[in-house]
């Protein structure tokens, strides 16, 4: 059985069409990522797969199982991080992820589990309000992690942060991916990222998917890298993608 299932998707918002048909299928304990420019309709594919948005058309699948029918057992093995996490600033890191907890009825353990997950250790009693944009983004992970999700969305988790934070998440996110428990949907402009955490590269432009696959499957002369194959199909240079989007 398949982890995911998006089968002839369609979604609109008023005279955008942001996804016109999108299939696809992801395995279990496969790390995939959606590659696309700004507007491409990558977050409001994930969207829907994470059950925030519902198609116009089309039929989405967790497990075998739908939004409209089975909602809160899915809840209970996704975890998802979404491109701005806000937290209460006038609680401590561990305060947080206890709040979080008590919604899975999980105790003070798993909590900790996850602080030591995702090297939080030393922040554990500082106030979110003065955690760095590192720091808050492996909250907003831990957050994501505190159930043991099967599934886990995560939307250009590292976007705005700097080399050294973004690699401390890369580290996490191979661990999980290490483990082989966790599926993984990824959105993201960093092509490097991409290639070092994903088995299957999605690329999507205009609501429509371009090309999908393994890395290299997907390579050929004319794209020697992922970034060249961006470019080839998309018409567009990195830098052009390299913005967040709203559709």
């Amino acid at each position: 059985m398949y982890q995911i299932e998006v089968k002839n998707v369609f979604k609109s918002f008023r005279d955008v069409q942001a996804v016109r048909g999108i299939s696809l299928a992801i395995r279990p304990g496969e790390f995939a990522a959606l590659l696309g420019p700004n507007g491409a309709g990558k977050t409001t594919t994930v969207e829907m797969m994470e059950g925030l948005r519902k198609p116009d058309r089309g039929e989405i699948l967790i497990q075998g199982k739908t939004w409209q029918k089975q909602e809160r057992e899915l809840r209970r093995i996704i975890g998802l991080s979404l491109q701005e996490t806000r937290f209460t600033e006038k609680l401590t890191v561990r305060e947080t992820l206890c709040l979080f907890a008590s919604f899975f009825r999980l105790g003070d353990e798993r909590v900790s589990e996850v602080i030591a997950l995702t090297g939080l250790g030393e922040k554990q009693k500082a106030m979110t309000g003065t955690l760095s944009g590192g720091q808050r983004q492996r909250l907003a992970l831990a957050v994501a992690l505190l159930n043991t999700p099967q599934i886990l969305f995560l939307d250009e988790p590292t976007t705005g942060l700097d080399p050294h934070s973004r690699l401390d998440l890369w580290n996490i996110l191979k661990a999980l991916k290490d483990g082989g428990k966790t599926t993984l949907i990824l959105t993201t402009h960093y092509m490097e990222e991409a290639e070092s955490l994903c088995d299957r590269i999605i690329i999507i432009d205009e609501g429509k998917i371009l090309r999908e696959g393994r890395l290299e499957d997907l390579l050929d002369e004319r794209s020697r890298n992922l970034e060249e194959l961006f470019i080839h199909l998309t018409g567009k240079a990195l830098d052009d993608a390299n913005t967040p989007i709203n559709l």
